[in-house]
């Protein structure tokens, strides 16, 4: 399928930006699908994931978190998270959270690799304030469903992945006119933004990633107590990061059906 794919930038005085994607050939009054990225950004698998929505029908569009005014905050750009891809992926995945035999490993590297991965590291992973996205998130949906021709008065779906996957679910809460949530292997939403939800969620965890998927229960169990529409499928033998093509955990029996599963959900609540 032939795509249309560009750079937009939107929000007050054009302060954030983000990679869309949507069928070239199709006529305006289409439903969007907003793609969160996971920790490293907009990065090629997320704009190939974008792609994918689009070639399902959808206009898709995946926000730049760490872009303001077109560009990418200190530490952040798109060269230095790929040196923190490339150390974590030459180190065992045990190293990844043991700070001792991390920083022993970060010491080996030639500079200025080591201060790029220090710095970049500490700026990805020293603290997680997903809050502070939510006034990104906002302007994301009202430009989407309010603003751009293609999709003005259509249905607003979203999907995130890992950090994303959170994100996907913290706007649920805050958006009243989201038409539909879906979280791959993110962290549940607190019990206060789980009260504000008022469309329907879905989630996607793989059985091996027991930090995420064995607080699936409890959560389940808090949206029924609220009253909300949520539903998940865990995948057998499947890791967190199961749908990312680009790294060791993914897993293409459980890619597949997660998609199928996740269009299928997309159709039924945007239609």
């Amino acid at each position: 399928m032939a795509l249309h794919t560009e750079w937009i930038r939107y929000g007050r005085d054009n302060l954030y930006s983000g990679y869309l994607a949507k069928p070239e050939r199709a006529q305006d009054g289409q439903p969007a699908v907003v793609v969160f990225q996971e920790i490293w950004g907009v990065d090629e698998h997320i704009q190939d994931v974008t792609r994918r929505f689009a070639q399902a029908g959808y206009v898709a569009f995946a926000p730049d978190l760490y872009a303001e005014n077109g560009e990418r905050r200190a530490g952040l750009d798109g060269q230095s998270i790929e040196v923190v891809k490339r150390f974590l992926e030459s180190v065992p995945p045990a190293v990844w959270h043991d700070a001792g035999a991390r920083d022993e490993a970060m010491a080996k590297l030639p500079e200025p690799q080591q201060s790029t991965v220090r710095n970049t590291f500490g700026t990805l992973f020293g603290g997680l304030n997903l809050s502070a996205y939510e006034q990104q998130l906002a302007s994301t949906t009202d430009f989407i469903r309010n603003e751009y021709t293609a999709t003005k008065g259509q249905p607003v779906v979203s999907v995130g992945f890992c950090m994303g996957g959170a994100l996907s679910a913290i706007l649920a809460s805050i958006d009243p006119n989201l038409a539909g949530a879906a979280i791959f292997y993110g962290r549940a939403p607190s019990d206060d933004q789980i009260a504000q939800i008022s469309c329907p969620v879905r989630g996607f965890y793989g059985a091996l990633d027991e930090g995420i998927t064995k607080g699936v229960p409890d959560f389940a169990q808090k949206m029924k107590d609220a009253g909300k529409t949520y539903s998940y499928k865990v995948y057998d033998n499947a890791h967190h990061a199961f749908f990312n093509d680009t790294r060791a955990s993914y897993n293409p029996p459980a890619a597949r059906a997660a998609f199928a599963e996740v269009l299928s959900f997309f159709d039924e609540v945007t239609r």
